[in-house]
């Protein structure tokens, strides 16, 4: 353990100081290069100049008077970026971790607002955006970045134009648009674990008014974790990823549209870590494994099919622009999981997702000092789900043809929501260099969920739920290098009903909506003659009636179930943002990021089980929200060197991010057992990671070949090797008497260990 520990901080200490002196080097060069031009120094274009589109406009970064990270083509090459969760601690106050319960399931925490699950009957707090169009769950949002033209990363609520479920904030990711010339771009790479990709884009079209472009993905690795039942390598994933976009904008029209059909077909092993530890039930079955990335137990597999079709439309008519979006996305999943039982409880979970949306807005302005983005919104989606249970019979389940036979006692599930809203956005220059934003969003979602057991549904739960969320802001530009900004917007959360409900009574009782009061004021400031920018935020967010899971008892089979609540008096967090971008000279780029964050529950008291079994109050005020770190942070350079057969471009970058909980759960409890209020001591310390330190490299060296622009790179991630959870969960949590601990079992899924690889590319 100790020479482990030795190696990985003369590691972390080498890259670092590695970092550093590249940075002087690369300043001390930028400074000689000062004069050169950014097509010698193979910049790539970034001058710095960056257009978002986070309020539905074209504006730039920093005249935008929101909190947002963009993250451009450039930058995510050069980091070798295999998808979303890359990053993590690179966007102020932004987690990104893989749920390993589902298919491209990412557990997304903005400033401490999360939903770590993947039941497709509730829905997430942080948004992610697809060309426009909002996944509806925590599965498939764990994006390849492969083709994307830019992320930009919205933190704090985005209600108003983004929707009712981004509390948190929103991650909008568009992809590049058929170029309508001649052209075409593939990569292959290789690296550990046996992890190979090849990715390919092909673009056509008469150069003007028709483009089409064609894509194909493949990944494969054998998976990072080690089996010791099998003494195999397990945890791979096989992905094919393909489709088409077609571009249509007629010459002299004011019209354009777009139209995207694509499929993703991914096959994977689901594996959690047992972490169970003496006194729980499964104790001595689910003995935790000596190291973190190590399984045993039966084999388990999972596949994932999500075909999506997206049409984006606009017209122009004078100074207003009609813009239509219209989005459907479906998934098939169907996986067997051992949730670190060695087999022990074993599930084959089989689901159906749909979704379809619609927007429609007119956006333009009024004069030389109002605009404004108004619209409304459709949403509809339903949701099928069946999960067989066995406990010991994993091995029979695995094989069965009918696994109902095996598993009688299978749950049922059928969700549907079904939303629409309307919103307006407008901005008034209401005096020489101050303008004042407002708006809002009217929203009414219904939602219907029938859960049960051995096929005999519970009678639905059917609640409808309507909302308007307000904002309004002002900024005052007194130059053109500062902006200094003030807002208060309102966040809301539907409600709904409990998937995990055990009887009757309480599948048909609706948890209630949450919203969240965020007020923040910040700056963004362009110093040393645009050299640098600076952007700072500080914001308050007062979180209310924040949705919970809690355990009670049920006349269930397990005589217990986990239900959603309310609690009422919430949360309050607290922070402080900035992220910097410093160009010194050509070819050279140093970015940072921080976020200091404070966050804690106001009386967190829930109902819960006692030594006895019966329900009294439990006081979770001291327990820690999960997913969010008091500190992270992150420094990045980046330099390209011009050579005589093109350039390198160097990329270094290390992410700290401060141990976080994963679950609210029970460490220990003080207080009256038989009456209550049972006091909790906090999280159970199995939930919490430890300290990251992240470093990741790349080296590009980019050279022509046959007319061609080629690449070749070489990058490593995690270099320390940092090892530590990603998801962490304690089962069926009980209170013993005389104020003791105990539950069933608990598991965790495992931050990625040190690996690298390299990538061999060509675009023309």
């Amino acid at each position: 353990m100790r020479s482990a520990f030795a190696r990985s901080s003369a590691v972390a200490a080498l890259s670092t100081f590695a970092l550093f002196g590249f940075s002087d080097a690369a300043l001390a060069q930028a400074a000689a290069d000062a004069g050169a031009s950014a097509t010698a120094s193979g910049d790539n274009g970034d001058s710095g100049q960056i257009i978002v589109s986070a309020r539905r406009r074209s504006e730039t970064l920093q005249s935008t008077p929101i909190a947002i990270t963009a993250i451009n083509t450039a930058a995510l090459e050069n980091k070798a970026s295999v998808n979303i969760g890359d990053l993590q601690g690179a966007a102020p106050g932004l987690l990104i971790t893989q749920q390993n319960s589902g298919a491209q399931a990412a557990n997304l925490s903005i400033r401490g607002l999360t939903y770590a699950d993947v039941e497709k009957s509730q829905t997430p707090t942080v948004g992610v955006v697809i060309d426009g169009v909002t996944i509806g769950t925590n599965t498939g949002q764990l994006q390849d970045t492969f083709d994307i033209g830019q992320i930009e990363v919205l933190r704090g609520p985005q209600g108003t134009l983004f929707g009712a479920n981004t509390i948190g904030g929103v991650i909008s990711i568009e992809r590049s648009k058929p170029t309508m010339q001649t052209g075409a771009k593939a990569e292959i790479s290789y690296g550990k674990w046996n992890t190979w990709a090849g990715k390919a884009i092909i673009n056509l079209g008469d150069g003007h008014s028709f483009g089409v472009k064609a894509w194909y993905s493949h990944n494969a690795s054998d998976g990072y974790y080690f089996n010791t039942t099998s003494k195999t390598r397990t945890g791979g994933s096989k992905s094919d990823s393909y489709g088409a976009s077609l571009l249509f904008r007629p010459d002299g029209s004011p019209f354009d549209a777009q139209l995207t059909v694509e499929n993703l077909e991914q096959s994977f092993v689901p594996v959690n870590v047992s972490l169970t530890k003496p006194g729980e039930a499964f104790y001595g079955v689910a003995t935790p494994i000596k190291n973190i990335d190590e399984i045993s137990g039966l084999p388990t597999y999972a596949t994932y099919k999500a075909p999506a079709a997206t049409l984006r439309m606009n017209y122009e008519i004078g100074d207003v622009k009609l813009t239509s979006i219209t989005g459907w996305r479906h998934s098939n999943e169907s996986q067997t999981q051992d949730f670190g039982t060695n087999s022990l409880y074993y599930v084959l979970r089989q689901q159906q997702y749909t979704q379809w949306s619609q927007e429609l807005r007119a956006s333009g302005k009024i004069g030389s000092t109002f605009d404004y983005v108004v619209g409304g919104f459709y949403f509809n989606s339903h949701y099928n789900f069946l999960q067989y249970t066995t406990i010991g019979g994993g091995n029979a389940l695995l094989n069965a043809a009918d696994p109902a036979k095996i598993a009688p006692g299978y749950q049922i599930e059928y969700a549907k929501t079904e939303s629409y809203a309307g919103f307006g956005d407008f901005n008034w220059a209401f005096a020489d260099k101050f303008r004042l934003s407002f708006g809002g969003r009217w929203t009414h979602d219904l939602k219907i969920l029938n859960n049960g057991f051995q096929g005999a549904p519970f009678p639905p739960g059917k609640a409808n739920f309507s909302k308007f969320t307000p904002k309004v802001g002002i900024d005052f530009r007194p130059n053109n290098d500062t902006l200094l900004y003030a807002s208060w917007t309102r966040g809301y959360r539907s409600g709904g009903f409990s998937p995990r409900a055990g009887d009757a009574i309480r599948a048909q009782v609706a948890f209630q909506p949450e919203t969240i009061d965020s007020y923040e004021i910040g700056t963004k400031l362009d110093l040393l003659d645009r050299k640098l920018q600076l952007n700072v935020a500080g914001f308050v967010a007062d979180y209310k009636n924040t949705q919970q899971n809690q355990t009670i008892p049920c006349t269930c089979a397990t005589g217990n179930q986990t239900i959603t609540g309310n609690v009422p008096g919430g949360a309050l967090i607290k922070g402080i943002e900035a992220d910097a971008t410093l160009r010194p000279g050509a070819g050279f780029k140093l970015t940072a990021s921080l976020s200091l964050m404070d966050s804690h529950f106001r009386n967190y008291v829930v109902g819960g089980l006692n030594p006895a079994g019966a329900i009294v109050p439990f006081d979770f005020t001291n327990n820690n929200l999960i997913y969010a770190p008091t500190f992270s942070g992150s420094l990045a350079g980046e330099h390209s060197l011009p050579t005589s057969f093109g350039s390198v471009v160097t990329s270094l970058q290390w992410r700290h991010i401060s141990p976080y909980d994963q679950q609210i759960s029970i460490a220990g409890v003080s207080g009256n057992l038989a009456t209550g209020p049972i006091l909790v001591s906090g999280n159970d310390p199995r939930v919490r990671t430890k300290t990251q330190d992240l470093l990741d490299a790349s080296l590009t060296a980019n050279f022509t070949l046959g007319g061609a622009d080629a690449y070749v790179r070489v990058y490593g991630r995690n270099l320390a090797n940092v090892q530590t959870t990603t998801a962490s969960f304690t089962v069926a949590q009980s209170v013993t008497a005389p104020g003791g601990v105990t539950g069933l079992w608990a598991f965790a899924s495992a931050l990625e260990p040190r690996t690298f690889g390299g990538t061999l590319g060509v675009k023309f």
